[in-house]
C-alpha cells in the first residue's frame, strides 16, 4: 500500500472514531444524555461490551507459531512498559506533588481498553487483535500495581482490585477458553460477538460525553498540560518505534505496539486521582486534550510504524 494511501486509510479510519465521540458531545450538549448516566454507560462497556469483545477476538486457532508470538509480545510489552516507568519517573517534579503524580500517570498509561483496542480492530484488523489483548493485559499489571504506588502510595495496592476487574477476568475468560481449544456453540458466540461489537461505538459515545463535560478555557491555559500532551502522543509512540525498530518485530506486532504507545491518555487517571486524591482537574483536563489532538496524531504514528516495520 503506498505511503499516502495508507495515511488516508488511518486518518479516515480515526475520523470515524472521533465522529462517533461527536455523536455522545452533542447528545451531552443537547441534553439528551445526562451526566449521571455517562457512569451508568461505563459500567456497561466494562462489564459487558469489552469483556465479550476480548473473548470474542481470541475465538481463533491455537497454533504453536501462535503461541510464540503471543509470547515474544508479552515479553516485549513487559520490557517496555519497564522503560516507559524508568523514563516517567522524573517528569515534572517541580509541580505540586498532587499535580506531578497525576500528570506522570497520565504521560504513562494510555486508553489502550476504550480507544487503543478498536483503533487496533479497525486499522489492522482481527489478526493484530491478539497483540491488543496481550497489550491490555500487561497494561491492567502495571496500571494496578506501579500505577498504584504512584497515585497512591505502596499501602494503596490490592491484588483482589489487581485480579478481580472485569478487564482482567474478561481477559482470563478469553485465555482460558483459547488454551483449552474451546470454541463456543454458535448460539453463544453469536451473542458474545454481537455484545463485543457494542464496545467500539460505546467506549467512543462515552468519550464524546466526557469531553463534554470539560474546561476548554482553563486545558489551553495550562503549559505543564500541554507539555504532558506532547511526551504521551508524540514521544511515547516515538520512543516505542525507535526501541522496536532494532529488534524487527513482524508488522502487525510492531504497527500494534506503536499505535497503542501513541493513543491519549487514559480515562482511569481522573478515576484514580479522585481516588487517593491527587490532581483531578488536571487529570480529567489531560484525558480531554489527548483525546481531541490524537485525531491529528494518530495517523503520524500509524504511517511511522507502517514506514517503519515495511507494511506500507
Amino acid at each position: 500500500m503506498a505511503m499516502t494511501d495508507y495515511l488516508l486509510m488511518v486518518s479516515s479510519q480515526v475520523g470515524t472514531m472521533f465522529l462517533m465521540m461527536a455523536a455522545g458531545f452533542g447528545l451531552v450538549k443537547a441534553g439528551k444524555l445526562t451526566p449521571e448516566a455517562v457512569p451508568q454507560m461505563t459500567n456497561l462497556l466494562l462489564t459487558v461490551a469489552l469483556p465479550c469483545m476480548l473473548v470474542d477476538s481470541l475465538q481463533i486457532e491455537r497454533t504453536q507459531a501462535l503461541l510464540d508470538a503471543m509470547g515474544y509480545a508479552f515479553l516485549l510489552l513487559a520490557v517496555l512498559y519497564v522503560l516507559y516507568c524508568l523514563l516517567t519517573a522524573p517528569l515534572f517534579r517541580r509541580q505540586p506533588p498532587a499535580t506531578g503524580k497525576a500528570l506522570r500517570f497520565g504521560v504513562l498509561y494510555g486508553n489502550v481498553g476504550f480507544m487503543g483496542l478498536p483503533l487496533i480492530q479497525m486499522v489492522l484488523g482481527e489478526q493484530a487483535m491478539v497483540y491488543g489483548v496481550i497489550n491490555l493485559i500487561i497494561f491492567n499489571l502495571f496500571n494496578w500495581s506501579q500505577g498504584v504506588v504512584l497515585m497512591g502510595g505502596r499501602k494503596q495496592i490490592s491484588l483482589k482490585q489487581a485480579v478481580l476487574n472485569p478487564g482482567i477476568l474478561g481477559i482470563i475468560a478469553a485465555m482460558l477458553l483459547f488454551f483449552c481449544g474451546i470454541t463456543l456453540p454458535s448460539m453463544v458466540g453469536n451473542a458474545v460477538n454481537f455484545l463485543g461489537s457494542m464496545n467500539t461505538p460505546l467506549a467512543m459515545v462515552i468519550i464524546g460525553a466526557q469531553m463534554a463535560q470539560a474546561d476548554w478555557q482553563a486545558i489551553f491555559r495550562n503549559r505543564s498540560i500541554l507539555l504532558a500532551c506532547l511526551l504521551k502522543l508524540v514521544a511515547m509512540p516515538l520512543l516505542t518505534a525507535l526501541v522496536l525498530y532494532p529488534l524487527h518485530p513482524e508488522p502487525d506486532l510492531y504497527c500494534t505496539l506503536v499505535l497503542l504507545a501513541g493513543v491519549p491518555t487514559a480515562s482511569i487517571t481522573a478515576m484514580f486521582a479522585q481516588r487517593y486524591g491527587q490532581d483531578v482537574a488536571t487529570s480529567a483536563q489531560l484525558v480531554t486534550l489527548t483525546t481531541l489532538l490524537s485525531i491529528l496524531t494518530l495517523p503520524c504514528c500509524g504511517v511511522l510504524a507502517a514506514l517503519l516495520s515495511g507494511a506500507a
